[in-house]
C-alpha cells in the first residue's frame, strides 16, 4: 500500500477520521452506535439513525470557527454498531451499561448515538458508578416519566423516571407530558424548563446551570428542536428549540460543569432530509469540542 494510501476514500468512522486520530488506543473520545427501537410505538425508525449520523459526519468540516481549532485532535473512534437484544428491552439497557462501564475505565470520554431514548439509561447506570454526584441534562420534547409503558419500565416513556432513581434529573425543553408525569413531578418537587415561550430557554440559562451538581452526563433527544429543524425523530413535537438555543445553552453549561459524557438519540432518517442527519452529527462535533480539549 506504500505510496498510494491517498488514493482511497476516507473510512467509515465518525467524520471520514483516519489513523492515529481515530485509533482507539489513542482517542480521547468513543463513538457508540446503538441501532434499536424496539419500544417505539408510533414511527419507527430510529435504529437507523446512528448509522445516518456516521454517514452525513463525512461532510463534516473539522475545523470548527467558533472554537478556532481541529476538534478531532483529540481523536474520536468508532465502535462498530452494537448488536440489539429483541426480546427484553431490560437486557438491551444492560448491553449498553456493560460496554459503556467497560469503555469508562479506559478513561474515554464516551458519546452513544441511539436509536430510542431508552437506551440512556444504561449509559448513566455505568457512569454513576463512577461520579458519585453525577447529574442528568436533558434536552427533550417529553417529560419521559411514565412508571411504566406498554407493558415495560424500560420504554423510550419511561427512562427518565428510571434515571431518576439513580441520580438528579435537569430537564429542559419539554413540551408535552401526561397526568401521570405531572402528578409525579408535583410529588417530588421537580420542576423542568418547559418551552412554553420562544425565549424562555434563553432567559433560564443561568437557572439551568444553578440546578446542575458538577458532574453532568447530557442526553439529548432531538425532538428538543422544533420540527421546522428537526422533523426527522419518532415523536415530533411543536414549539421547540432552534439551533442556537441548544448550542448556547451546551456551551454554557460546559464553561460551568464538567460534562462527563453525551448521547444523541431519536432521530429518525425517513421523517426528514438529509440535512437532519447532519445537524445531528454538527451538534456531536461541537459538543465534543466544547466538552472535551
Amino acid at each position: 500500500m506504500k505510496g498510494i494510501e491517498g488514493l482511497f476514500s476516507p473510512p467509515g468512522d465518525f467524520a471520514g477520521l483516519a489513523s492515529p486520530y481515530a485509533d482507539l488506543q489513542t482517542a480521547r473520545v468513543v463513538i457508540l452506535p446503538v441501532p434499536y427501537d424496539s419500544t417505539t410505538e408510533w414511527q419507527s425508525g430510529t435504529r437507523a439513525g446512528p448509522q445516518a449520523i456516521i454517514d452525513a459526519s463525512q461532510y463534516l468540516e473539522l475545523y470548527d470557527i467558533e472554537l478556532d481549532r481541529d476538534i478531532y485532535d483529540v481523536g474520536i473512534h468508532t465502535l462498530p454498531r452494537v448488536q440489539p437484544v429483541l426480546n427484553s428491552p431490560e437486557k438491551m439497557v444492560d448491553r449498553v451499561y456493560r460496554i459503556a462501564a467497560e469503555l469508562i475505565k479506559q478513561e474515554k470520554f464516551l458519546v452513544m448515538f441511539g436509536g430510542e431514548h431508552s437506551l440512556s439509561l444504561g449509559m448513566v447506570q455505568a457512569l454513576k458508578e463512577k461520579f458519585r454526584d453525577l447529574c442528568v441534562l436533558q434536552l427533550d420534547a417529553h417529560a419521559d416519566l411514565r412508571d411504566e409503558y406498554l407493558g415495560t419500565k424500560y420504554s423510550h416513556a419511561c427512562v427518565m423516571r428510571r434515571v431518576f432513581e439513580l441520580c438528579q434529573i435537569v430537564q429542559v425543553g419539554i413540551r408535552s407530558l401526561s397526568r401521570e408525569e405531572q402528578q409525579f413531578l408535583a410529588k417530588n418537587n421537580l420542576n423542568p424548563f418547559y418551552m412554553s415561550t420562544p425565549t424562555s430557554i434563553s432567559a433560564s440559562a443561568e437557572q439551568i446551570i444553578a440546578s446542575l451538581s458538577d458532574n453532568v452526563y447530557v442526553s439529548i433527544d432531538l425532538d428538543v428542536f422544533d420540527p421546522s429543524v428537526m422533523p426527522a425523530v419518532g415523536t415530533p413535537e411543536p414549539g421547540g428549540m432552534q439551533w442556537h438555543e441548544v448550542v448556547n445553552l451546551l456551551r454554557e453549561v460546559t464553561l460551568h460543569k464538567n460534562v462527563v459524557g453525551f448521547d444523541l438519540v431519536e432521530l429518525c432518517p425517513r421523517e426528514g432530509t438529509a440535512a437532519c442527519a447532519f445537524l445531528a452529527a454538527k451538534l456531536a462535533y461541537k459538543l465534543i469540542g466544547y466538552a472535551v480539549s
